[in-house]
């Protein structure tokens, strides 16, 4: 090839990749600014211009990440229903009070919260696209369990923390967040994280799912074996269905991973004095009470007597 052809095909390649970067650039910029205006319509719950965003932003850009996020929250914001209604049973939540001509209480007006299923659908089906092509994003996953959590849907809940945890061992958690951005998140804080999600559980005062939380604690512990909340988590599920021996034997094992955890011993106390066994409460009590802070030396005196 003759040195001024080969000058000109180098010349080329530089402005063929030139044109790749403007276009990429382009493409991030665009994307940028769909987020940004699909953010305004969303605040302002206007869906009608969210939808048009989305549709415009999908042209461009159909694998963003950002898009399935969107398109997730779109959906979902459209599947809350609120309908006012009139009871004589006092509702949950906020509610008027309606009096007779008697200033008697008549009944109670107040809101109840549905999800159309259609709309809901979708923003699953979304937002499940979008982990699957962004395993890493956290926030993702983190979404769709909340929303899980707000249908009170909670096998799906449950089945997604569970995913959630499993992947963390193959990611190591190192997890990505909006924007891809990179989410410093250590062993102690994903777990932190995940605790609110049984306590979310716990606060149902369902015990149907005593079982969902067990089946939570014992992932955990599959991946991390001397996380000792989640063993305190599976002993509370134990002591609450009246399985004493078993909350117990979970409750030892996190005694030997830390021998002054001064809420493990006064739940291995508590335990104890369920079953019936006033001695080896009492010893733990005595412990609670040696390694304690105020608050626990008076809650073993009241539990004690």
């Amino acid at each position: 090839m003759k040195k001024a052809e080969s000058n000109v095909l180098q010349h080329r390649i530089k402005i063929i990749g030139t044109l790749l970067i403007i276009i990429l650039i382009s493409q991030i910029g665009l994307s940028q600014d769909y987020q940004s205006e699909f953010k305004n319509y969303y605040h302002t719950n206007d869906t009608i211009n969210q939808l048009k965003v989305l549709t415009k932003w999908e042209s461009v850009n159909p694998k963003d990440a950002e898009l399935f996020t969107s398109y997730f929250n779109y959906h979902f914001m459209k599947s809350r229903q609120e309908i006012v209604s009139l009871s004589t049973d006092k509702p949950y939540g906020e509610s008027l009070v309606l009096k007779d001509s008697l200033n008697q209480t008549a009944g109670f007006l107040g809101s109840q919260i549905y999800y159309d299923q259609t709309e809901l659908k979708k923003s699953f089906e979304k937002i499940d696209k979008g982990i699957e092509l962004f395993p890493n994003r956290l926030d993702m996953r983190f979404g769709k369990i909340y929303a899980l959590g707000q249908v009170k849907d909670w096998d799906n809940f449950t089945s997604e923390i569970i995913k959630t945890i499993k992947y963390s061992s193959v990611n190591k958690n190192n997890w990505t967040w909006t924007n891809n951005k990179k989410r410093d998140v250590v062993d102690d804080n994903f777990l932190l994280d995940i605790q609110d999600y049984q306590l979310q559980l716990y606060n149902t005062r369902n015990d149907d799912l005593l079982e969902n939380m067990r089946e939570i604690a014992s992932e955990i512990l599959k991946y991390y074996p001397k996380h000792i909340p989640s063993l305190s988590n599976i002993s509370i599920t134990y002591l609450l269905s009246g399985k004493y021996d078993k909350a117990i034997e979970y409750l030892l094992k996190a005694e030997k991973l830390n021998p002054k955890d001064c809420i493990v011993l006064s739940n291995i106390a508590q335990g104890y004095k369920l079953k019936g066994d006033k001695k080896k409460a009492i010893e733990y009590y005595e412990k609670t009470v040696e390694f304690g802070n105020e608050q626990a030396k008076v809650f073993c005196k009241t539990a004690n007597n």
